[in-house]
């Protein structure tokens, strides 16, 4: 596609994430139009357009921002109980498919946007990548490649946070399975950004609870914390606690520990510390040349208008490697036993 073409975005959910985060990035790129919305309400598509696109048509079903001739991209922003539907209806109808993380409610329907990715190859999909740990992966990548540590043996990463603490709240729509499906609190972020950097976990085992177990009416069944035991190809063991529930909540970290040192990652402050036997503990500082930007919509753009440049990531196989891990989670959860994640 030539650069000076114009490309034609239709939304599929236009919420919060979409306005604060997706709209700034498409915004900034040239010969880009949206030129179709729906969201949760006809209404709520109608007020969109008019604060943010008013070059855009609101519609009352998203099927038709889909199946429609002045459309090159669907940009799906809805909640992941509408993943599957909208990309593999995006697909079938030979557009690009950009779609909001998590990728899908349950592993099934991620698998059945996997397959539907490869009868199209010459389409553009993605998944919303996780921010967490953006500005400084590479370096920690490139500390572990480089032996900073020895070889790793153990992690540890803890998810805190006081969001689902108040009992009187109603149920946030990630607690609700029909909504969410098997997603948990940040755990499938995490799983993605693990995996990225350590290599793929294989079996995890998992306890988790539902502390408040009704809000409003509505029975909770996603847990409010989760502890998972995950083992890695590479032989690394991790403990990974994730909770909604925790009062003055520490800052989100990951720790590393191997045969030569350790190496942590603040997620909040993008802060890595290595540490070697014997010594203090040094801030590792990261050149700016290493450090990653929120490119997200522009990646995405350029994959569209150039085959010849990179794919996206994470792309739809990442997605599936992910949540098999979460599936197995909730295997892990209800057996009470280890569970393979592949």
């Amino acid at each position: 596609m030539n650069q000076d073409t114009p490309i034609r975005i239709g939304i599929v959910g236009a919420g919060g994430i979409v306005k604060q985060r997706h709209l700034p990035g498409l915004r900034a790129l040239p010969n880009l139009q949206i030129t179709a919305v729906a969201n949760s309400t006809l209404a709520s598509a109608e007020a969109f357009c008019a604060e943010f696109a008013p070059e855009a048509k609101a519609h009352a079903r998203w099927e038709d921002v889909v199946d429609n001739d002045d459309i090159d991209i669907v940009w799906v922003g809805a909640h992941p109980q509408l993943h599957r539907d909208a990309t593999c209806f995006g697909l079938d109808c030979g557009k690009h498919v950009f779609t909001q993380a998590r990728m899908a409610a349950t592993l099934e329907q991620a698998e059945r946007m996997w397959e539907a990715s490869l009868r199209f190859p010459d389409l553009v999909t993605g998944i919303c990548p996780a921010p967490h740990g953006l500005k400084g992966g590479e370096m920690v990548k490139k500390l572990l490649a480089e032996g900073a540590i020895g070889t790793p043996f153990h992690a540890v990463l803890h998810s805190f946070s006081a969001s689902w603490l108040d009992a009187s709240q109603s149920a946030h729509w990630r607690q609700k399975v029909e909504v969410s499906g098997i997603q948990i609190l940040t755990l499938g972020i995490y799983i993605e950004v693990l995996q990225r950097w350590l290599g793929h976990i294989i079996e995890v085992e998992a306890r988790g609870n539902v502390v408040i177990p009704e809000r409003q009416g509505y029975i909770v069944e996603t847990p409010d914390f989760v502890n998972v035991l995950a083992r890695f190809r590479s032989g690394l063991e991790a403990t990974l606690m994730f909770s909604g529930v925790a009062a003055h909540a520490p800052s989100d970290k990951l720790w590393i520990y191997g045969s030569a040192g350790m190496l942590s990652y603040d997620f909040n402050t993008d802060e890595i510390t290595l540490g070697k036997p014997g010594s203090t503990a040094e801030i590792i500082p990261v050149p700016s040349e290493m450090q990653r930007d929120w490119t997200v919509e522009r990646d995405f753009i350029q994959a569209v208008r150039d085959p010849q440049a990179p794919r996206p990531k994470p792309d739809f196989t990442e997605g599936v490697c992910y949540m098999r891990v979460v599936d197995a989670v909730w295997q892990a959860m209800e057996t009470g036993a280890a569970a393979k994640c592949v």
